[in-house]
């Protein structure tokens, strides 16, 4: 198997892995439809953007795509375990970008909207990004 691809999918990591990459894959994906779609409460690609747009995150709509992208892609990777290594790094990025614009100046706590959330969620992206998608994922099975 070609090394950059082996590398990319092959993983050790065992049933535990596989439940944190899918309840995170599962809250990405539903944080992302808010974004892009509206669905769950959220407010769409437009209301998302000029949000963005007033925080100064511009152009506003393009970043509101960019992270309902990568939160709802991302997240269905994590949770069919396909290429989750690349999905994670761009979950890992998304929130650190979340972290420091829009969540560190209110302090730890979420219910001061706070970074704590998006900590764990960028935890759970790392940990996805250094083991591997775990025993039930598509990448196990492209490795074997």
């Amino acid at each position: 198997m070609n090394t950059l691809i082996n590398s990319v999918v092959a993983t050790q990591a065992g049933y535990g892995l596989t439940i944190l990459r899918i309840i995170a894959g599962v809250t990405f994906a539903a944080h992302g439809s808010q974004k892009l779609f509206g669905w769950f409460g959220g407010h769409g690609l437009v209301g998302v953007g000029q949000w963005m747009e007033s925080i100064g995150l511009a152009p506003g709509y393009l970043m509101a795509l960019m992270a309902g992208s990568a939160e709802f892609f991302g997240g269905v990777a994590l949770i069919i375990g396909l290429l989750v290594r690349p999905a994670a790094a761009v979950l890992a990025v998304t929130m650190l970008v979340a972290i420091v614009t829009v969540h560190l100046s209110h302090g730890f706590f979420m219910s001061n909207n706070g970074y704590e959330f998006a900590l764990v969620l960028m935890a759970m992206s790392l940990a996805v990004l250094v083991e591997g998608a775990g025993k039930l994922s598509l990448d196990k099975q492209i490795a074997s």
